[in-house]
């Protein structure tokens, strides 16, 4: 599938068995859904959804054995800033954290975890937000459930109260949070090393 115009994300055939850590510290070992990244004239990138067999998921920018030469902004977010994928109470639904990346003065990927819908709008693009939660099912909503806090509306962002955003799907959408994560922490540095317009394409 097509992504900002520009990426193709493709998912692999078969799943990949690999130990690790989880999100929250454990060691486990996990059953990993390979999905390829295609960017333009440079290496392909390669995305882990690891379910992990203590029950928890995220999803990683994956390192292999050999990196290909790219530039370190990139580098450095292999194997970084995961995003996990959980449940919330209350929901059906599973969720990852709409937390954009940003490139310290060190070449480090960083997150955003706070922003307004504005201003998130204006991080990630306003037409793939919208791409994104025209998907059946999805929504993006505050993570968390409170009633001060504001209705995430993408026809009018609100730019007064800074909130953390998440990305809601049904539990057996095994593309969004793929997408999401491609649109979260992915695009933000590639956009950054010039390797995708800044328009996304």
């Amino acid at each position: 599938m097509h992504v900002l115009n520009e990426l193709a994300l493709t998912r692999a055939s078969e799943r990949v068995t690999k130990t690790g850590t989880t999100p929250s510290g454990q060691k486990s070992a996990a059953s990993a859904v390979e999905w390829e990244l295609s960017v333009p004239g440079h290496p392909t990138l390669t995305i882990h959804d690891n379910h992990w067999h203590n029950g928890e998921r995220d999803l990683r920018l994956h390192r292999p054995p050999v990196m290909s030469e790219m530039p370190s902004a990139l580098s450095n977010l292999h194997e970084r800033l995961r995003s996990g994928v959980t449940t919330t109470p209350g929901r059906h639904e599973l969720r990852i954290m709409a937390y954009p990346t940003y490139v310290d003065e060190y070449d480090r990927p960083r997150y955003k975890r706070s922003l307004t819908t504005s201003d998130l709008a204006g991080w990630i693009g306003l037409s793939a937000l919208r791409e994104l939660t025209a998907r059946r099912g999805v929504s993006l909503e505050p993570a968390h459930d409170r009633p001060d806090l504001p209705l995430v509306d993408l026809d009018e962002p609100q730019d007064e109260k800074r909130v953390q955003h998440a990305l809601f799907f049904p539990s057996e959408d095994g593309e969004t949070p793929v997408l999401g994560f491609v649109h979260f922490r992915i695009a933000p540095v590639l956009r950054h090393i010039c390797w995708l317009g800044p328009d996304g394409g």
